[in-house]
């Protein structure tokens, strides 16, 4: 089994609240990491994302970077395997 999901994040950014009471809401248990307490935390952010914005997920190989809520969801719904690792169910469209 993978490691959790890690979830970069800036405190104070709509986009990132947004994003962890999505995942609280679909029960998907995340790593938060700020970026802007850590400066390990945002150079593995550039390293996996090649950028600086938030949010951020790193699973894995899958990468989804600077998105809304809406974004993550197009990009799951490309990669169903990780929505299956993840516990999410198919219909995302409803949220």
């Amino acid at each position: 089994m993978r490691a959790k999901p890690i979830l970069y994040i800036k405190r104070g950014c709509p986009w990132c609240r947004e994003a962890v009471a999505w995942f609280q809401k679909h029960g998907v248990d995340i790593d938060l990491k700020d970026v802007n307490i850590s400066r390990s935390n945002l150079q593995r952010m550039v390293e996996v994302s090649g950028q600086t914005l938030t949010p951020t997920m790193e699973y894995g190989d899958f990468v989804v970077a600077d998105f809304s809520v809406d974004e993550f969801v197009d990009a799951l719904s490309e990669a169903p395997e990780i929505r299956r690792e993840l516990g999410i169910g198919d219909h995302l469209e409803d949220d």
